[in-house]
């Protein structure tokens, strides 16, 4: 079959050297997967270089061919520096989706009554993250002001991706925004879930607003749910997720774009968290989510040795904290070099059995 390509955003501190743990798992002489690396600079270091420019020639390079791979990187706190990649990335690549899915870790406590996995499809533009603020007054009477954007579209895409996955999943879709509150800018996104579930009625709705949202995950009977949310609503509400599964180091994150159908176009994944400088150069950090993040993209190949090797992948990893191959994190004594080798073993162990079986 064609080569694929692979584009490797390369990040900062610990977001590096998880992301090459990850691409030691993905290797094609361990997943038997025909994909070629194409390397980007995206450390601090290089964006301020560049002003940003490798962000933008890498965000292109994704555009073209689909499929991305991103370590995590710094945000300067200056006002006046480069700021973060992601929401460029973001709107370089037209991603209009952060999916991000809580699911069990074997041998890894939930939070009680959570049992099967939770979705939260968040909105990857627009809203506050994109706002322009100011300020007037001084003292006690200064004011400030912040203007926020959500356009149909992207309302629609999410809206759309969120049933669709909620179909394919047996799930239902849950939770909403807070259009009572806001019943122009947040009521458009409520306006686009609702003509989404007329689209697919064969799909269980149960709308709720945010706030709702929030407290009545806490009392979930433990079915499957898609929670769709506006960015920055989303934002919390993944780490959280995550969070009552055991760690934010658990899942992977995938953003997406979509064509004019809303089927996919350009996917880009990465681990849900950031660069952990107390961790950086210590082997000590939790590389589950990047490797996650490693299958994930391959899934994306759309290939079937992609497919294959995306769920070997998946099931290697998990397997491998359920046999007591754990960082401390996660209770466990590996370090972050040993937990890769043993998911690496069991990879290549998994597509030697299925080929003996003509799997």
């Amino acid at each position: 079959m064609s080569q694929k390509t692979l584009v490797v955003l390369k990040g900062d501190q610990t977001g590096q050297e998880l992301l090459d743990e990850a691409l030691r798992v993905i290797d094609p002489s361990v997943t038997r997967c025909n994909v070629a690396f194409e390397y980007f600079d995206l450390s601090l270091e290089n964006r301020r270089a560049t002003n940003n420019e490798v962000v933008r020639q890498a965000a292109e390079r994704v555009k073209e061919t689909g499929l991305g791979i991103k370590a995590a990187t710094i945000t300067p706190p200056g006002a006046d520096d480069v700021g973060s990649p992601n929401a460029l990335l973001r709107e370089w690549i037209d991603g209009q989706v952060i999916l991000r899915v809580g699911r069990r870790i074997p041998s890894v406590r939930p939070f009680p009554g959570i049992h099967a996995p939770i979705a939260v499809v968040r909105m990857a533009v627009d809203g506050e993250y994109g706002a322009k603020e100011w300020r007037e007054g001084e003292g006690l009477d200064e004011v400030a002001y912040s203007t926020r954007r959500l356009s149909r579209r992207t309302c629609r895409a999410v809206a759309e991706y969120t049933f669709r996955y909620a179909r394919r999943n047996n799930a239902k879709v849950f939770g909403g925004p807070k259009y009572t509150v806001s019943p122009v800018y947040e009521g458009m996104f409520k306006e686009e879930l609702d003509e989404a579930h007329l689209r697919h009625p064969d799909v269980v709705y149960d709308p709720q607003l945010i706030d709702a949202a929030y407290a009545l995950l806490l009392e979930s009977n433990g079915e499957a749910l898609v929670i769709p949310a506006l960015n920055r609503d989303g934002d919390n509400l993944s780490d959280l997720v995550l969070k009552m599964f055991g760690t934010i180091a658990g899942a992977e994150s995938v953003i997406l774009g979509f064509d004019e159908n809303f089927d996919v176009r350009v996917a880009l994944t990465e681990a849900p968290h950031g660069t952990a400088p107390s961790l950086f150069g210590k082997n000590l950090a939790n590389p589950l989510a990047m490797i996650l993040a490693g299958g994930a993209a391959l899934r994306y190949t759309r290939t079937e040795e992609g497919t294959r090797a995306s769920r070997a992948i998946y099931e290697a990893a998990l397997e491998t904290v359920s046999s007591g191959v754990r960082t401390n994190d996660l209770a466990g004594s590996a370090s972050t070099s040993a937990f890769t080798d043993e998911v690496i073993r069991r990879v290549q162990s998994k597509l030697d059995v299925w080929d003996t079986m003509g799997q």
